[in-house]
């Protein structure tokens, strides 16, 4: 049935505050990471053990290990196995992609389920390092990092695409959203900035000097090999000095990303693919001399200890012969003694030097190294195969291990007593506990900003966000979002004057793609209310007009955190939101706005006895933010279909399914239906509005609702759009 709605544009020009009613949302129980502890009374550890063809061991006791602290076996003090519940599903387990009824590649996916804190089982970090990524590598990884999006991840996975060579608010990124994940692969380029150039191994050619002079000095005397030697050194030295200052760059990010990480749930672990980065530098006699990096490194890995994060590495330049000449070098150009006379070898000294940066990562952390495999998916799905479990472990260290006036790194050994056992685990610590170097953030900003970052935020009060993107008839594109504020979790206080008014504290950021902030401004707020209008806020409830300062195309992520001036308390809330280039004339579909009507009333509309859509205190506004549907009553939708193909003389020729998704499985799948756009002026922005019952069958909890159009005369690989929205049914 076709329903008399208020179309968009009305809509997102309500009042910025308005008043309705809203339900408590349940706090989920705080989750504790226990899997490793360095504390004066507790080293526990977590240890994975594999039999010869790599697969885990699950059945082994404590007497089958033994524990060593710098050499000094200590006696196990607890000790289990951690089975991650859900990660054991088989990998070449069919997902909703790889159904053999979606013969179409270019079928709509089903939206992705949002995850809840005690719903993680693992979170992945996986940070592609284009500051070391050859031009000839990123279309690899591209195409890999899409199926392992589509193909790989399992339920309960909340996963990260973060680049080192770009802005990154890493902690945003973290998401189950599929849609967000494909997005910021789009954004893995090759970075021209970078320590990589456009194929994995620069050609061999003659030097600069050597091209223009021949090997001649400057004196006009032939150049001895020990001089040109000396200029090799030289351009080494600059180069290393590059080199370095890329590899930092890298390693920043991954210790900003760690720190992130050390907060979250669920098996924690961070895929670094790189190319890798030289651990020595080289004197002009060729001796190899540990540089800044090494230090770097060590302190890395304690701290991916600590924070319990697996670090994995996966090399993706494949299986290379480093040594041998290419097509595209030169060498018979090169003078004896200068920088392209023995480059094969120096090539291949350096790919393997790049190669043990990984190895040490991986191996300091508990990790695998993945390098010289010609296959990225290969390691990804051998990383998600090793995060199903693990032992966790422990022992009580002696005074010694933290002594103060030993400031030490401690080396731990784990062995197995079973033959053919292979186990990892974490190689050691610094003396240092656990507490005495941990950052808790203290004052209020501190908090405020934390809970902005953060995947789950906070929720001391209850915050809902919801972002429009629309285009009006003038082409003009807008986006307007609004927050909902729970008020009776903010302290109001009465002035002289007979105002209720209540201060509060409020950041927002706009995330793209890359992890870039578009603005993280704390500002400060004061609402008053006539003794009137507090009586309806506190019995209804506040929406924010949340000011958005960019329109630019992109995929972005809202984030907004609110504190109580009084109290300190803070909640915070979050949308992923795709902004399109309409310019581009693809199938497009504006967000979704929704409303709730009880049967009653919906009867009374149906007749043309009660349709009150237009009223002033309209509640559209209301429902689409807070999305909170009771079961039975009439859920209805409208969005504005863009750029529907027309022929000449021809209205546009379009379907329309519904489709209903409770935590990520379908519940309902309605038919295709033809979509009568008979009535619409402009056949390039249609307007549509629907309704669907709410059975009251349908369980409480976390539902979807996704609209695919269906666009008959387009091509095939822009025939589908679809939009979805999530909302809570409720008793």
């Amino acid at each position: 049935m076709k329903l008399s709605i208020l179309t968009l544009t009305a809509i997102v020009l309500l009042l910025s505050v308005s008043v309705f009613a809203q339900t408590t949302q349940p706090t989920p129980p705080p989750v504790e990471d226990d899997v490793v502890k360095i504390s004066t009374n507790l080293i526990q550890l977590d240890v994975v053990v594999t039999d010869k063809n790599g697969k885990q061991v699950t059945d082994l006791k404590p007497e089958d290990f033994e524990i060593y602290e710098n050499g000094k076996k200590q006696d196990v003090s607890n000790f289990s196995y951690i089975l991650a519940n859900g990660a054991n599903k088989p990998a070449d387990t069919p997902t909703a992609e790889q159904s053999p009824k979606e013969k179409n590649k270019y079928a709509i996916p089903a939206p992705s389920a949002k995850l809840r804190l005690e719903q993680v089982r693992r979170t992945y970090a996986i940070v592609v390092d284009d500051l070391g990524l050859s031009f000839d590598s990123t279309y690899f990884v591209q195409k890999a990092l899409r199926k392992f999006i589509n193909e790989q991840m399992q339920d309960g996975d909340l996963v990260a695409i973060i680049k080192t060579g770009v802005g990154i608010g890493a902690l945003q990124s973290f998401t189950s959203d599929k849609r967000q994940l494909l997005a910021a692969v789009d954004k893995v380029k090759w970075n021209p900035q970078g320590r990589a150039g456009i194929n994995t191994f620069e050609p061999i050619s003659p030097n600069f000097e050597d091209e223009i002079n021949g090997g001649i000095d400057y004196q006009g005397k032939v150049k001895t090999v020990a001089g040109t030697q000396e200029s090799a050194a030289a351009q080494g030295r600059a180069d290393q000095f590059r080199n370095e200052s890329f590899a930092v760059g890298t390693l920043g990010a991954l210790s900003y990303i760690i720190r992130g990480l050390r907060e979250l749930p669920g098996r924690k672990s961070l895929m670094l693919i790189s190319e890798g980065f030289s651990s020595f530098s080289f004197d002009v006699s060729g001796r190899a001399t540990p540089n800044r990096i090494v230090d770097s490194m060590r302190t890395l890995a304690d701290l991916a200890n600590r924070s319990s994060v697996v670090i994995y590495t996966i090399d993706p330049r494949g299986l290379r012969a480093e040594g041998m000449a290419l097509a595209q070098d030169d060498i018979t150009s090169t003078f004896p003694g200068s920088a392209g006379s023995n480059s094969r070898e120096q090539r291949a000294d350096k790919f393997i030097d790049s190669q043990q940066s990984l190895r040490y990562l991986a191996y300091e952390t508990g990790g695998i190294p993945f390098v010289n495999q010609n296959g990225i998916n290969y390691g990804l799905n051998k990383v998600t195969e090793d995060q199903n479990g693990y032992y966790l472990m422990g022992y009580q260290p002696d005074a010694e291990t933290f002594d103060p006036k030993r400031a030490k790194f401690n080396n731990i050994t784990i062995k197995v007593t079973r033959p053919d056992f292979k186990v990892r685990y974490r190689s050691g610590f610094f003396g240092i506990t656990d507490k005495e170097i941990r950052q808790i953030p203290q004052n209020p900003r501190q908090k405020l900003t934390a809970a902005l970052v953060s995947p789950f935020g906070a929720d001391e009060i209850n915050l809902s966000l919801y972002s429009i993107f629309y285009n009006d008839d003038r082409d003009r594109s807008f986006i307007r979002s609004f927050v909902y504020i729970d008020p009776k979790e903010l302290t109001f206080k009465l002035d002289n004057e007979g105002f209720y008014h209540t201060e509060f504290n409020i950041v927002a950021a706009v995330y793209n793609s890359d992890g870039a902030s578009a603005n993280n401004k704390i500002n400060s707020q004061t609402l008053k209310f006539t003794k009137e209008q507090f009586a309806r806020v506190q019995r209804n409830g506040i929406i924010y007009n949340l000011p958005v300062p960019i329109i630019k195309p992109d995929a972005y992520q809202f984030r907004i955190a609110l504190q109580d001036t009084a109290t300190g308390k803070i909640g915070a809330a979050s949308q992923f939101i795709e902004i399109p280039d309409l310019s581009k004339k693809k199938l497009t579909l504006s967000n979704l706005v929704v409303k709730q009507y009880s049967l009653d009333e919906w009867k009374k509309i149906s007749l043309g006895q009660n349709d009150n859509t237009n009223a002033p205190d309209n509640s559209a506004l209301l429902d689409t933010v807070v999305r909170k549907f009771k079961r039975g009553s009439v859920f209805t939708y409208a969005f504005i279909i863009y750029n529907a193909k027309s022929a000449a003389g021809q209205k546009p020729q379009l379907q329309m399914q519904v489709r209903l998704f409770r935590e990520g499985k379908p519940v309902v799948e309605g038919a295709p239906s033809p979509i009568n756009s008979s009535d619409q002026k402009d056949s390039s922005r249609i307007e549509v509005s629907n309704a669907i019952t709410l059975g009251t069958d349908l369980s409480p909890g976390d539902y979807a609702l996704q609209i695919v159009i269906t666009d008959k005369l387009a091509k095939e690989k822009n025939q589908l759009a679809a939009q979805s929205i999530d909302f809570e049914i409720v008793q």
